[in-house]
Parts: structure tokens; sequence; C-alpha cells
């Protein structure tokens, strides 16, 4: 009877905090118990790793099994095991942030001089095992404060961070942090164990045994809810669930700092507190987890422990959440019965209840807020497993809500562990020296081109219809120009089904790098930023991934429309042509990739086209380069179709070609087909007489290496431009 009223005490301490409208529904119970159910890990020895791959993944219930006195079984194997399974990912330390007197200012704009100030002299910290919300109007400076925390934004920047109580090292925080952005940009050509796959195999060190990664990864899976649809697309994929495998990819190394920009942004209501519900979960856990959050329900503000509210670029509340209302009203801003404290705050930061934002922030410069700070829950506090066992079997368990049955999860494991965190066991942070990524550039270089290259296949986009466009135009092509190759009458015909051949392959070439590689670059920013690959590992993968689809598609076309129109029948002389469309494809995709990276999607659509007419037109095809003003002739060497165009001719017609033949029988028309009956005189009269080929092979070469050289550096540029 006596252990019973411990039992019955301890339930009550855990739901001492509930309110009228906390209490879960049916649905939401099941919920908090599956989630207790999932925060203890199952054994290795039950877990089957190899059924992700094969797409057989277990099915969860959603229910805990109970034994037959009631209590969760669950519970019961902890109790005999006499320890806390947790996910096998490598420990660190806990990581706290303090951030004093930051300042960030930006140009008004190139007309004007001075500067605008954002953030004004802002201070706080950020705890391990807390789930911290940076709160506050549009345009208060939320984003502003989380990519200065994150270390994505440096310059303009003034005050100190410190990590640890030490002067944060920038590069080793990155190391140990992860960026989770507001939109959940992932390649949707890939499915999520093929995602996580790719993430482990980055983030996990190389001598981790394949095994050991793919148990890592079906933990976190089962854990986050993703197990069942492991074998889906990205772009398949709900809102909810692209959100949670954001976060899994980045829990692979069991990164000790998160943070996340509005991660309830798009979702609904229910999805919005899974979401958080998780945040709350994985700081419990003993991370130091930060998000920004624009205007929370009261269901989901109270998950939070702390807030930081900011308005006009100052803080106007920091400390625990459940303190918020107490402050307000210290500051006579009395929150209304029944009224969410995030809008009551949010109005008041808007100015919408009085003249009351430098009140607010005066008390908070006079730490005011410090006197509301000291109203904790007294933790449970046993030998053994009492809190636990009291939520078993208490007959409060279907009121209890979600956060209630997580915090006592989380005491019970500081109990097992004697009162330590066994997220910190045994831990240090990372090395001052170790920058260097987790992997080595060579596996960095083979997971992101096998990466790349199933996308480009299963890419309909890049390539079935550019497939499809090859075969259809060379087969309209050589139909249009059937057999024109070796007629002297038709040479300037056949001039012209050269040039357009090149143009068609410049275009395919160019515009589906334009059109897609924008959207990668989200994607490439973000696993970049929070290191899981460097830039040149990157670079070389998608170079070498896009190289056999530009040599493969412009040969296909190439070999249709060569022997359709009847060019000479020659080896030398078709793999020479196939060389130079090859070659052509190669730096039209080039460019493409420059326009691309240094431009957002839509720009990138119109500068494509419009980079391409200049090119076209000193080609040498429309205007000869004699022809040209002498003060445009320069722009004549910067266009790289006139060396294909010229190369093309000279293989061609070069070469000591046998004459042409001439079946022409009026008197007029045969003088000129007689004429061009000697290939030299093509070449004459085309202004390529006394070119070099291999001129011509060594300018495209050149223009492929510029043009790469000059993506990879914009691509600097542009990782330099986000900070």
């Amino acid at each position: 009877m006596t252990q019973h009223n411990e039992m019955e005490e301890d339930a009550k301490l855990v739901s001492c905090e509930k309110t009228g409208n906390g209490y879960l529904t049916q649905e939401e119970k099941e919920m908090a118990e599956m989630l207790t159910i999932q925060i203890h890990m199952m054994p290795k020895s039950e877990s089957d790793p190899e059924a992700l791959i094969k797409g057989t993944t277990t099915k969860s219930t959603g229910t805990p099994s109970k034994t037959k006195k009631g209590h969760l079984k669950k519970v019961d194997n902890i109790e005999q095991e006499g320890k806390w399974h947790s996910l096998s990912m490598n420990k660190r330390v806990p990581v706290n942030i303090d951030f004093q007197n930051i300042t960030f200012s930006v140009a008004e704009g190139r007309c004007k001089k001075g500067y605008k100030t954002l953030l004004k002299g802002i201070s706080g910290e950020c705890r391990s095992g807390e789930l911290t919300a940076i709160m506050g109007p549009s345009g208060a400076g939320k984003s502003t404060l989380m990519n200065i925390l994150t270390g994505y934004r440096t310059s303009n920047v003034t005050g100190k961070i410190l990590i640890n109580d030490k002067a944060r090292d920038l590069r080793t925080f990155r190391k140990m942090s992860c960026y989770i952005m507001q939109d959940d940009h992932l390649l949707q050509h890939l499915s999520v164990i093929e995602v996580m796959l790719v993430s482990a195999n980055l983030k996990l060190p190389g001598s981790m045994k394949h095994h050991e990664k793919l148990s890592v990864i079906h933990e976190i899976m089962e854990t986050l809810g993703l197990s069942e649809c492991a074998n889906t697309r990205t772009n398949l994929l709900s809102g909810g669930q692209r959100k949670r495998l954001c976060i899994a990819a980045e829990l692979v190394n069991n990164p000790p700092v998160m943070f996340l920009d509005e991660p309830t942004s798009g979702l609904d209501s229910s999805s919005c507190y899974q979401c958080v519900s998780l945040l709350k979960s994985l700081a419990k856990g003993g991370r130091t987890i930060v998000c920004t959050i624009h205007q929370p329900s009261a269901k989901i503000f109270e998950l939070f422990d702390k807030m930081y509210i900011l308005a006009e670029g100052q803080c106007i509340y920091k400390g625990k959440t459940k303190s918020l209302i107490p402050f307000l009203k210290s500051q006579e801003l009395e929150c209304p019965p029944y009224h969410n404290p995030a809008d009551f705050v949010i109005e008041a930061a808007c100015g919408e209840h009085g003249d009351c934002l430098s009140k607010l922030i005066c008390a908070i410069k006079d730490d005011k807020q410090e006197l509301f700070q000291d109203c904790d829950v007294k933790p449970i506090n046993s030998d053994n497993y009492s809190g636990l066992k009291a939520l078993a079997v208490s007959n409060d368990l279907p009121n209890l809500r979600e956060t209630d049955i997580i915090d006592v999860i989380y005491d019970t494991k500081v109990q097992i562990n004697g009162g330590k965190d066994p997220d910190a066991e045994d831990t240090t942070l990372l090395a001052p020296h170790r920058h260097t990524f987790e992997t080595s550039c060579w596996t960095q270089f083979c997971v992101l081109f096998v990466r790349t290259f199933l996308s480009i296949i299963r890419d309909r986009t890049l390539t079935l219809l550019r497939f499809l466009s090859c075969v259809a135009v060379g087969v309209l092509i050589g139909l249009l120009y059937l057999d024109i190759g070796n007629d002297a009458s038709k040479v300037f015909n056949n001039c012209a089904s050269l040039f357009f051949s090149l143009l068609f392959i410049m275009f395919t070439s160019l515009m589906p790098t334009v059109m897609t590689f924008p959207l990668e670059m989200t994607v490439f920013i973000r696993e970049h930023l929070n290191y899981w690959y460097s830039l040149k590992s990157y670079y070389l993968a998608k170079t070498m991934a896009d190289l056999p689809f530009q040599v493969v598609f412009p040969v296909i076309y190439a070999a249709i429309t060569y022997w359709m129109t009847a060019q000479p029948n020659d080896a030398q002389t078709f793999l020479l042509f196939l060389a130079v469309i090859v070659l052509s494809a190669l730096v039209s995709q080039s460019l493409g990739l420059l326009i691309a990276a240094g431009t957002s999607l839509e720009v990138a659509v119109f500068l494509g086209p419009i980079t391409a007419i200049p090119i076209l037109l000193f080609s040498g095809f429309f205007v000869n380069f004699d022809t040209i003003p002498w003060y445009l002739q320069w722009l004549s060497y910067l266009s790289f179709v006139r060396y294909s165009f010229e190369g093309i001719l000279l293989t061609l017609y070069g070469n000591d070609r046998p004459p042409l033949d001439c079946s022409e029988t009026e008197e007029g028309k045969r003088l000129t087909c007689m004429h061009y009956r000697d290939p030299k005189n093509i070449l004459k009269d085309m202004d390529v007489e006394g070119r070099e080929l291999y001129i011509d092979f060594l300018a495209l070469l050149i223009f492929f290496v510029l043009l790469r050289l000059g993506a990879y550096l914009v691509l600097r540029w542009k990782l330099r431009m986000t900070k």
C-alpha cells in the first residue's frame, strides 16, 4: 500500500503542470504511448538493418504491449536489463551556448550611405538538454540571430559567442552542430533509405562497418517514424515526413547542437505538434536545440523549455516558458484567461497593447526576468525506477501530456546512469585541430558520384526526355537533309544542317543544366555548410557523373544524322565528327553550369538563351569573319560555336577529301556545282581555308576548362556570400 502511494505521488509530481486544455485525445494518447516505446530503443538483437534495404520494415502498431499486471512491457525490459538503450551513435559532451552583446548591421543600399542595425546588442544563452525557441514578429531579427549563432553569417557582426565558456572556434563548432533550414530541400529522386545511407556514409567515420551504419540508420528511422516510408521517394513524402527526414539525416552523427529555422512552416497543426514534440524528446536526450518560430499555438508553446523573444532587434523576454506570463504581469501586461500567451506577447511586441516595448527592453537589461525563473518542478528522485513505474501503473496515464511522459523518461534515464547524462559519458569536444571532414575526399567523391548518377538516371526531364528528343530530332533532320552530304549542288544546305546540329546539341546540353542545377544548389549549400563534404569533392563528382550522359546523347544524335545525310563514309572522319560534337556538348553544359551556379532559377532560364545569341551570331555561319567590323571581330574569338563549326567543316571537307558528286544539268547551276566539287573551294568560301583542326580541338578544351573552373569559383564565391 505504501509503495502504491509513492507511485501515485510520483505520477502527481509529473502531472502537476497540467492545464484544463492540456489533456490528450484518444489518438494523441496512442501517439504519446508510442513515443514512450520509441524513445526506449530496442536492443540491437531485435533490429534487422537489412530489412531497410530489402524494403521489409517492421510495422509499428503504435500501442505499447502490456504485462498481465498492466505494466508497460518496455519498462519491465529496462528494469531487467538495468541500462538505457539509446541510439548507437558516438557520444558528445553537452554544449552550452552564450552570446553577449551581439550587434549586426547591413548597408542601407547602393545609393544611400550608412548602415541599418538589425540586432542591437542582445545577449542570451542556450543550454544543453533544453528546447529553446526564438520568437518574435516578422522583421524582428529571428532568422538573423539564428544565422549568427550557427556561424552562417559572420560579416558585420560584433559581440562574443562562447561555447562552454570558451571563445567559439567556428570550424570546430560547425562540425559539432547542424542547421536545418526552413525549406525542406531534398533530392527528389532519392528514396528515404538512400538519403539516410548517403548521410551515414558521409558523416560517420570510414572505419565504421557497413552493418553498424545500417544499425544506426535503422534506429533513427524507427525513432522518427520513417521506417514505413523507407523506400518512398522524397518528392512523394508529406510535409511532416520531409521535415523528420531532414532531422534524421542530421542525427546520424549525433550532433550535440541543432538549429532549426521555422521547423513548423508549411505543416498542419497535428504535424506541427509531432515535429516540436520530437525536438523536445531530442533535447531531453542532452542536446542543445534552438529553433525559430513565428507564432505557435498554445499547445506547442508549452512544449518549449525556454523562450527568447525579439522585437525590433532587441530582446523583450528571455527565460523559461512558464515564467513568461508572470513576467509580463509584472510589467503591467496581463494576459487574458484562455488567451494564447504566444499571441499575446506578439501583440505586445507589435504595439497593440500600448507603448510597452521600451519598458520590456529595460526590464530585460535590468535582468528582472530572473525573479521569475525559480519555479522549477521538483524532479523525481529515487534509487529505482519508481518514477517510470508510477507512470506505467498510474490511472492518470490517459490524461498525461506527451511532454510529461518525456520528462519522466529522461529523469529515469539520468537515474540509471547515477545522476549523469549518458549522452555526455566519456566524451570530449572536438579537438581544435580537427578541421577536416569525417570522411576522405575519395569516399566523398564515390558517395556523391553514385548519388548524382542515380538522380540523373531517374530524372525524366534530364534523361528520358533528352534521349527521346535526340532520337526524334535526329531522325527529322536526317529525313529533311537526306543524302545531301556528298552532293556538290547542296553544299550550303549541308552546312546549314551541320550548324543546326551544333545549335541543337548546344541547347540540349545548356538548358537542362540551367533548369536543374539551381534546385540542387540549395541542397548542396545546406549539406556543405553542415560539414557533409567539401566543395571540390561535390564538384568533381557532379562533373564525372554528368560526363557519360554528355557523351552518349550527342553520339546518338550525331550517329543518326551523320549516316542519314550521307556524310563521308570513313571511320576516321566519323570519329572526328563525333569528337567535335561531344566537345561542343561538354562546353555548352559547362556554360550552363556557370550560369546556373551564379544566378537563381528564374534568372538562369532567361540568361541561358540570351547568352547563346552572341555566341551563335559570331560563329561564322551568319557572318564571315572578314565581314565583321574590326571593332567587333574580337567577339568572334569568344564564341566556342565558331570553333565547333570550323572543326566540323575541316573534318568533313578537309583531309584531302575526294571531289563531290554533281548531278545538275542546268548550265547556271552546273557551274556552281562544278565549282564546289572541289572541297577546298567550300572551305575557302566558308572562310576556314588554311585553318588547323587541332587548333579548334585545343580551343574547345580551353573553353571547357575555363568554364568549369569559372563555375567552381562562382560556387566558392556563393558559399562565402552566404556568410
